[in-house]
């Protein structure tokens, strides 16, 4: 493990205050942003006298990307906030487990928000579902403008995993090349 951190060397990780600003911004960006997704999701609702009324309670999808956007905004603000407390900075590790679980997290929302956006969109003909934005044209568009925030939260806690990921790896000298003595005894 590296025992130079706190010298005054131009690579300590302490060192590195505009990636630890860089962090901290993209954590507070991702509280309006999932809060904007949870609000737009929340009150979207449609009415149809056809078809009947659509909210976002009757898409498990949907319900699913609230859950794990209210979990990415609570977690967000608690990180944010426990980067400027100097003990829970030294647990670099911490950061990159919970980032990466939260990255992984907003993926799988994503991709389950996708699949109802791509079938209400398009429908699937082989089962014989229609697409329902024609009917549901608000909903859809609502719909798809959350999605947007969404994704840009996600970029972001994709980028937070790089930059946590970088603060835990960078902790550790990278491996030694074996000595030719050693590499002549495993021949």
């Amino acid at each position: 493990m590296r025992t130079n951190l706190d010298t005054n060397e131009p690579n300590s990780i302490s060192h590195l205050p505009m990636l630890k600003f860089l962090d901290c911004s993209l954590r507070v960006s991702v509280i309006p942003l999932s809060a904007a997704t949870i609000w737009l999701t929340v009150t979207n609702q449609q009415d149809n006298t056809t078809y009947g009324k659509v909210e976002f309670s009757n898409l498990m999808g949907l319900k699913y990307m609230v859950y794990i956007s209210a979990i990415c905004g609570g977690y967000a603000f608690i990180a944010a906030i426990s980067l400027w407390v100097r003990c829970l900075v030294k647990k670099a590790w911490l950061f990159f487990v919970t980032d990466q679980l939260v990255a992984y997290f907003m993926v799988t929302s994503a991709a389950a928000v996708l699949e109802i956006l791509y079938l209400a969109y398009n429908g699937d003909k082989e089962i014989t579902w229609s697409e329902a934005c024609s009917s549901y044209g608000k909903f859809c568009n609502k719909m798809k403008l959350a999605f947007v925030f969404h994704a840009l939260a996600l970029f972001c806690f994709i980028v937070l995993a790089v930059i946590s990921a970088y603060r835990a790896f960078s902790m550790f000298e990278p491996p030694s090349l074996p000595s030719k003595e050693v590499e002549e005894e495993r021949a």
